[in-house]
């Protein structure tokens, strides 16, 4: 009996390496950035069992088999569709800057979208102008209104969105909507959605959370987006979830979350909904494509309103969006201004931000003073130490979760949208952001990035060096982990 329980165990012993030299080959041929590589191989190590399952639930790109395959076949008809718009009067390489003509030619080559002129832009940052701006549009609707949005959370004013809508689903308005379903998890358990589906809009759960999907695809995959488009006319995008701040997590101890949403009429509107469309097929399997701007001469030398739509995921073109913020960067001359609710940057963005301090260039960054992630905060706090070092400047807000998600270039280029600068934003989740090349918004967005170091600390570095030793050993301790966050 005692042979048999001993060559049980050596049986057990061997499989179970067998397990771990297959996990860690599979890390390791992955070819990922070594961070994050490293950052798998301990949490295997150290959680053996436990560690192998979150990386088979977690590690890997993993769409599921259907849908990657589903997103492979939708590749070319959305193609066809954005190959017109290089045909449209508002395509003017010819007239763009520096800035805008790199990022052009890397989401030509890497997206098929080029950067269009003819488009006007209003900056809201008040949580209520915002939420009944969009109320006045959506009462305005002709033909159609498409939402997609990370969180919906009911209460306040954007109760007051949700009965706007159905009144114009009631009034014949094709209403369509996708809410991430990990997200919007506590709206899905309250009467809007049934109300929203009576009402005769479709409403759709994107990337359902169960237990049996986590076998077949990874479940924190999440659709981070927010987009609104109105008649294929006007949109909106940026750092607001469906909330009334007023009505949100007040209870977190964070304060109040500050946001902004661009409302965007012109060329590029068409665009949005085009994103629109592709994730409503991915998840519903039916096509609609937008109708295509309209060709209208422009003279974008005399008023640049050059903008760039940006989208980025599994599925898409992943990481696109962390190349644009990295060629961004390193065209900087004089000065970089970044607001982000979380900042966890990725080995190529610190050794950027790093190099445009070295070069001279102001470089500032803006994060909220409190965050509703404890890991985050932590492991965020980790790269402060050698930002400081070279001059960038580090500010933390004190008025609320800063959650705006902005970065502007030399006061000239804004890159504006729903992506934070972690890990999980640049490489992981489904995101849009905006590059934008607009005098007007450009200097509005300077002056709200302003208000915000206003109402902040600036980090000072001799202070920051003499911080309590338990501290450095926390940071250092989520550092380690800070790829996965």
């Amino acid at each position: 009996m005692e042979r048999f329980h001993y060559i049980i165990t050596i049986i057990s012993v061997f499989a179970y390496w067998i397990l771990i030299a297959g996990v860690t080959a599979r890390i390791i041929f992955q070819r990922r950035a070594i961070g994050v590589s490293f950052a798998w191989l301990m949490v295997i190590y150290i959680l053996p069992f436990a560690g192998i399952i979150a990386y088979l639930l977690f590690g890997e790109h993993n769409l599921g088999s259907k849908r990657a395959a589903r997103t492979q076949e939708m590749f070319q008809p959305y193609l066809d569709w954005l190959d017109h718009l290089f045909h449209l009067e508002q395509y003017k390489p010819q007239y763009m800057s520096r800035y805008s003509r790199s990022i052009n030619a890397l989401c030509i080559n890497r997206l098929g979208i080029p950067s269009l002129y003819s488009n006007t832009l209003n900056l809201l940052y008040d949580p209520q102008v915002i939420l009944n701006t969009m109320i006045q549009d959506i009462k305005q609707a002709k033909h159609s209104i498409h939402f997609e949005f990370y969180i919906w959370h009911s209460g306040g004013l954007a109760n007051d969105v949700a009965n706007a809508l159905i009144d114009a689903a009631n009034k014949g308005i094709a209403v369509k909507i996708l809410l991430d379903s990990a997200g919007s998890q506590k709206f899905f358990k309250t009467p809007w959605p049934q109300l929203m589906k009576n009402a005769g809009i479709q409403l759709v759960k994107v990337l359902a959370v169960t237990p049996f999907r986590a076998f077949i695809r990874r479940i924190d995959l999440r659709m981070h987006r927010k987009i609104i488009v109105i008649d294929n006319k006007i949109g909106y995008t940026g750092s607001m979830n469906l909330v009334d701040p007023d009505h949100y997590n007040l209870n977190a101890g964070v304060g109040k979350w500050i946001d902004v949403m661009v409302r965007i009429t012109g060329t590029s509107v068409p665009v949005l909904n085009c994103i629109h469309a592709w994730d409503w097929e991915v998840e519903t399997k039916l096509r609609k494509l937008p109708n295509l701007p309209m060709s209208m001469p422009t003279q974008p030398y005399q008023s640049p309103n050059c903008i760039q739509v940006i989208p980025s995921g599994p599925g898409i073109r992943d990481e696109i969006i962390h190349q644009v913020l990295l060629q961004s960067i390193y065209q900087a001359q004089s000065s970089i201004t970044i607001t982000t609710p979380y900042f966890i940057p990725s080995e190529q963005l610190i050794f950027a931000l790093i190099s445009a301090a070295q070069r001279g260039v102001n470089v500032c960054i803006i994060i909220p003073a409190r965050t509703n992630s404890m890991m985050v905060e932590w492991a965020s706090r980790s790269f402060f130490t050698e930002l400081l070092q070279v001059g960038v400047k580090l500010y933390r807000f004190q008025q609320g979760l800063l959650h705006t998600k902005s970065v502007v270039i030399d006061e000239t280029l804004s890159l504006i949208g729903t992506v934070n600068l972690d890990m999980r934003s640049l490489w992981l989740n489904f995101e849009v952001t905006l590059a934008v090349e607009e005098p007007h918004f450009t200097q509005e967005l300077v002056r709200l990035q302003q208000d915000y170091i206003d109402d902040s600390i600036q980090i000072d570095v001799k202070s920051w060096e003499n911080r309590a030793l338990w501290k450095r050993v926390i940071e250092q301790f989520f550092y380690q982990f800070s790829p996965l966050l």
